[in-house]
Parts: structure tokens; sequence; C-alpha cells
């Protein structure tokens, strides 16, 4: 990549996902990413041929503007749509500038949906976390790939925010025609400051990857 997204650097499971995605879907599928921000995700799953639906709200995370970094500095960031066209990678990406949580559910279907760390975030907590899974699952085709990374419980505040969860709570989500294929979690660590969090702080992260029944006939 020519460009470099904000969150470069940050820790994410997102290569087990795409490995997910090799063995599971076509090479050609269509992945949904939900909270796409810069394209940290959206321009790797876009080279490496998917089709991808990037789902965003923020003005800034896809048309870039200037952002305070650690430090007190300022700097120009680049949006999603520059990278894509820079990288000219945006004939593969349709870019869906929306409240993912607001209105009817997306009425399209993919292979594929990936979040990373999208639940956690204060401006979705008006919403039950049972309905954003709901939402991104609605996403899934049958035989489809359900990925999702997200942050876990650290400071006792977390621990009263249904937002902050683990795999196990996240289990009951998934019964029925749904196949849990993977779940992982780190041990607290420490991160260094980035866009947004100017000292160093300390997280836990959860994976949970899921696949679709492939016989199962969707009524939306």
């Amino acid at each position: 990549m020519q460009t470099q997204s904000l969150w470069e650097h940050t820790l994410t499971f997102f290569p087990q996902f795409l490995g997910t995605l090799r063995e599971r879907v076509a090479p050609d599928a269509t992945v949904a990413v939900v909270g796409a921000s810069d394209g940290k995700f959206v321009l790797p799953l876009a080279a490496a041929g998917y089709h991808v639906v990037a789902i965003e709200r923020d003005a800034l995370a896809l048309h870039g503007g200037e952002v305070c970094l650690p430090g007190d500095s300022e700097a120009h960031a680049m949006g999603l749509i520059d990278r894509l066209e820079l990288e000219e990678l945006h004939s593969r990406v349709h870019v869906v500038e929306d409240d993912f949580l607001e209105g009817e559910p997306l009425g399209v279907q993919c292979e594929a949906v990936w979040t990373s760390c999208s639940w956690h975030y204060s401006a979705n907590h008006h919403r039950p976390l049972a309905e954003f899974v709901d939402r991104m699952q609605r996403l899934v085709r049958p035989g489809g790939v359900f990925g999702a990374e997200f942050m876990m419980p650290v400071e006792r505040r977390h621990h009263m925010t249904e937002h902050y969860t683990s795999p196990e709570r996240l289990l009951p989500h998934f019964l029925g025609d749904w196949e849990i294929l993977l779940t992982l979690r780190t041990n607290e660590f420490t991160e260094r400051p980035h866009v947004g969090q100017p000292h160093d702080h300390t997280h836990r992260m959860g994976l949970l990857m899921a696949a679709r029944a492939s016989t199962f006939t969707d009524h939306l």
C-alpha cells in the first residue's frame, strides 16, 4: 500500500479472519466492513480480490481532514475515499455513508461481514449490543462468515457496559443456524498513544468468528 491508515499499528485479529475467508468463501466474494474507518481493513480486502461494502458514518474517516496526533501535533489525515482512489481500488468498494444502527437494516447480503472494535464506542451505546450483532448477522448469506474483534472489560466502568463483552457472553447470539469457528482473547496489554487517546492505555481484546448454516433460508 502506498497510503497508510491512522490505525495501521494497532493490534488486530484480522489475519485470522482473512485466513478464514480464503478457506470458506470465493476469491471474488463480497465482504461487508462495519465501521470501515479510513480503510485499515477495507483496502487489504479489496487488494486481495474481494468486493467490499464499506459502512462508515464518520465524515473525517471517509473524507479526511485535520487530526490531533499524540504529542499535540496536528496533521492532515487521508480519508477512505481518497485512499481508495490513490490505490486504484475504488472500483471494488461500495461506500455506504450512514449510521449502521439507524433506520431499517441494510437490504444487502454478503459472503462475510467484519467489524473491528466498533461495539465499545459510546456513540453506539444507545442501542443494545444484541441489536448490533443481529444487524451484522443479517448481512451474512447462508454459508457465509461473521467476524468481530472487540474490546473486553478491563476497568470497572467497562464491566458495567455490555458493549465491552467476551466470547462467552456472545455465544447465546449464535445458536441455531450458526456454527462457532473460532474464539480468541488477549491478556491485558498496553497500547501506545494514538489518535483519540493521547496516553498509554490498557486493553483486552477478543475475537469471535462464526459461519451461517448453508441450508438456512433467510426471511428478510
